[in-house]
């Protein structure tokens, strides 16, 4: 065999002449530990790589190229970059990047227009989905049944639907669904008590334009000449009543599938809120306590608090050992006029609240407006904030 590049060699030492006899080597000890084994030289692990931000853009409407502008690199505020949609998803826009060093201003072009409303925000190594408007500014109210029947209240009423201005222009936007009280208060002078509406439409359209209300379904109840009766949880002589748990089963098991199956609803309670005033206040804290698992959000705008010795407390004290309760509370009343506008009752009643473990500002809010009255003029004025309260800014 050859051996490329490899010396053999035998070196014998011999010791130095001696008239001794050699002594023999001695044998090895055979208890001597073995080597330890040699240890690797640490090694420093790869750098993590850079974790992707993502802006998810969800879009179908009007024609045009989709594109993204933003405060700071890798994106500009002076030049689009342009997005392609996603493969086998034609109407989702996907961007990421590992650049995104701090939370990034942006927003969405459509050609040469911005969408609406203020930018969106974007954190390092977050992925967030954006549904933007491009150009419609009002949302729509319409009458869209005006005969609904139901079984589980016999009788026939109109139902009113609000549709923001995302919802009608972006068809890939699903919404949360606001249900209230009295809809021939809500939307128009022409069907409101003493002329004086709610404004609704017009305040979630301004809080769609600025943010600073989450953009919602309206679904609006009229009510009937039985509105004691069909507002209130008990009977008391002297009014009537008694037939709240049928009303709150007609939107539950009747109007709110019908919603659910025609629009394009985000059907469940964290996306489900329910308000009204005055006994439709009531009806809203009781729907609250009994249907928590449908109503994540309750609003109560001067609730007839006083309604049968002020039984509602106790059923709001109840909340302390149900398995399911509001996820945020809206609480209010003015402090004038012939009653007050209950002002004492309605304190009380956010005491309860607190007591079975809500917080003010953070998933209750209790307000007491000085000088109102119980009055549509006066809900109105409190709208814009409650629902900021209720609903939450664009997301």
């Amino acid at each position: 065999m050859q051996w490329r590049g490899t010396a053999i060699a035998t070196i014998v030492l011999m010791g130095a002449c001696s008239s001794a006899p050699a002594e023999e080597a001695a044998d090895p000890p055979t208890d001597r530990p073995a080597p330890p084994p040699a240890v690797p030289a640490p090694v420093d692990p790869p750098p993590p790589s850079p974790a992707l931000t993502t802006v998810r853009v969800h879009y179908a409407g009007r024609p045009g190229a989709i594109s993204l502008r933003g405060a700071r690199s890798p994106l500009s505020w002076d030049a689009s970059l342009p997005l392609t949609a996603a493969p086998g998803a034609s109407a989702l826009y996907v961007w990421s990047s590992p650049d995104v060093a701090a939370e990034l201003e942006l927003k969405p072009m459509l050609g040469e227009t911005w969408s609406r409303g203020p930018n969106y925000r974007v954190k390092p190594g977050e992925t967030i989905d954006v549904y933007p408007r491009f150009f419609e500014a009002k949302g729509a109210v319409a009458e869209r049944y005006p005969a609904f029947v139901s079984q589980k209240l016999p009788s026939t009423r109109g139902l009113w639907v609000y549709l923001p201005p995302t919802y009608l222009e972006n068809t890939e936007a699903r919404m949360g669904v606001l249900y209230m009280h009295d809809a021939q208060n809500l939307f128009s002078p022409s069907t409101a008590f003493g002329g004086n509406e709610w404004k609704v439409d017009e305040t979630l359209d301004a809080g769609a334009e600025d943010g600073s209300i989450r953009e919602v379904i309206v679904v609006g109840v009229e009510n009937t000449p039985a509105r004691i009766d069909e507002l209130t949880p008990t009977n008391v002589p002297a009014y009537g009543g008694g037939k709240a748990d049928a009303y709150v089963a007609m939107i539950v098991d009747e109007i709110k599938p019908k919603i659910d199956a025609e629009l394009r609803t985000l059907p469940a309670r964290e996306q489900t809120a329910i308000m009204g005033s005055s006994l439709g206040g009531l009806v809203s804290a009781y729907a609250g306590v009994r249907r928590a698992d449908v109503f994540g959000l309750v609003g109560a705008m001067s609730p007839s608090t006083w309604w049968d010795g002020t039984m509602i407390l106790g059923e709001i004290s109840s909340l302390a050992t149900k398995p399911a309760r509001p996820i945020r509370v809206y609480v209010d009343s003015g402090d004038s006029g012939p009653s007050n506008d209950d002002v004492a009752n309605t304190t009380l009643l956010a005491q309860r609240y607190r007591a079975v473990g809500y917080a003010d500002d953070q998933d209750l809010r209790h307000v007491v407006q000085a000088g109102a009255q119980h009055s549509e003029t006066y809900w109105a004025s409190r709208l814009p904030a409650a629902l900021a309260f209720l609903l939450g800014p664009r997301q």
